[in-house]
């Protein structure tokens, strides 16, 4: 077998194979593009071939930047269209390339690697941890009141939905081709100050590659403006058999998100409203009267990290508790075994290769699953996958693993 980077000449080949692989078939172009995989970037793709030359495997990756927690940005090569001919998995094609995929990311000097999993099993093996997650959140609209704020006479008070904070600002509604520049400005924003999010490159809205408000399906938008009118909030939503849905919601603050969802919870001829990528614990569930109005379902993983360079990727997040921890590390797909000295002190690490003994054994997928703060240590020890050395290991690393905000992403790739 022959594993070989491509070129344009190999788009329609490429295409062809990964549809393949799934038992499905290219969609027919629609004029304005739309099309997933007008955004591959084929010099960052790969082909798996037979002795004779057929191909019968795919994998890619796009260039992404990853925001981190303390708003940190760092280079995130986004894995994609990954997959292997019925005909010929389990038979080594899927290992052999994540390999050559990992060992040419690192050559390249890459930190980290993330990527969204068809299937929960298939890549932890290759040392990936689920990171961030999302949900869905239902909504009657009959029983879509807000609660009366608690906290009276703050910013936060305001910020919960009350008059004022909809004096502030206005909610405009316009047509997915007519706001294009709004939305990548305002997602680009958004972006940057929230960790666990992923860059949506200009090439993405301009060939419209994705899911929507970035691919041409039609679709409403409800952009928000702040009392000097510049946007900074928006809501994609379509409504069918009296449900809208809201693909996603994006916001600067909480106060633009829950003008933004009042917005849609007030909508006329609609007897539900449906949140789709709603972080875990976001608080528009309780700023509901009625709490059991909320139904929440679909709770998911979604983005999945994988470290290449451990001491560059420790560094390279803000932190916001001092302390030291030892990390024993297995890298069983890389045959690789490692112990770090973690050190923090106002807010930057420090990260050597130590003999200490360790306070934490755990498994590369692991590491990945706490890096951006929206798994703690504590419950993959209770879980069986984190060894804690003494009482106090699981404790300190649920403080120094922390985020300053739950990490998120909405963005499909």
């Amino acid at each position: 077998m022959e594993i070989r980077s491509t070129t344009e000449k190999d788009l329609d080949v490429f295409v062809d194979t990964v549809h393949a692989a799934f038992g499905r078939f290219p969609e027919t172009p629609v004029e304005g593009g739309g099309l997933w995989w007008s955004a591959l970037e084929m010099d960052r793709c790969m082909l798996a071939l037979t002795a004779d030359g057929r191909p019968v495997g795919t994998a890619a990756t796009y260039s992404f930047e990853l925001t981190l927690p303390g708003e940190t940005l760092v280079p995130a090569p986004g894995v994609t269209a990954v997959g292997v001919l019925p005909s010929h998995r389990r038979q080594g094609v899927l290992s052999a390339m994540m390999r050559r995929q990992l060992t040419e990311l690192r050559a390249r000097g890459e930190l980290l690697s993330v990527l969204l999993a068809s299937e929960a099993t298939i890549y932890g093996r290759f040392g990936y941890g689920p990171a961030t997650y999302t949900g869905q959140l239902k909504v009657p609209r009959h029983r879509a009141a807000f609660a009366r704020p608690r906290a009276r006479g703050t910013a936060e008070a305001r910020a919960r939905g009350t008059a004022d904070a909809r004096a502030a600002g206005s909610v405009e509604v316009l047509r997915r081709a007519e706001c294009g520049e709004i939305l990548e400005e305002v997602y680009d924003r958004y972006r940057r100050a929230q960790p666990g999010a992923l860059s949506r490159p200009h090439r993405w809205w301009a060939v419209r590659a994705g899911q929507p408000p970035i691919s041409p399906a039609p679709r409403y938008i409800a952009v928000h403006r702040d009392s000097d009118g510049v946007p900074d909030g928006y809501a994609s939503y379509s409504i069918e058999s009296g449900t809208l849905t809201v693909d996603e919601t994006i916001a600067t603050d909480d106060a633009v998100f829950t003008a933004l969802a009042r917005f849609v919870l007030d909508h006329d001829l609609v007897s539900q409203v449906v949140f789709n990528h709603v972080p875990p614990e976001h608080p528009l569930r309780r700023q509901l009267a009625d709490f059991r109005a909320g139904e929440v379902s679909g709770d998911t993983d979604w983005l999945w990290v994988r470290l290449l360079d451990v001491p560059r990727a420790l560094t390279a997040r803000g932190w916001f508790t001092d302390g030291e921890l030892v990390l024993d590390i297995d890298d069983p797909f890389l045959g690789e075994h490692d112990r770090y000295l973690l050190t923090i002190r106002d807010g930057k690490a420090d990260c050597v290769p130590t003999d200490r003994k360790p306070d934490l054994s755990l498994d590369i997928g692991d590491l990945g699953s706490l890096y951006l703060g929206g798994t703690t240590p504590s419950t993959l020890v209770r879980a069986g996958h984190i060894r804690a050395h003494h009482p106090g290991a699981a404790p300190l690393a649920d403080a120094l693993f922390r985020a300053d905000r739950s990490p998120h992403c909405l963005h499909w790739f």
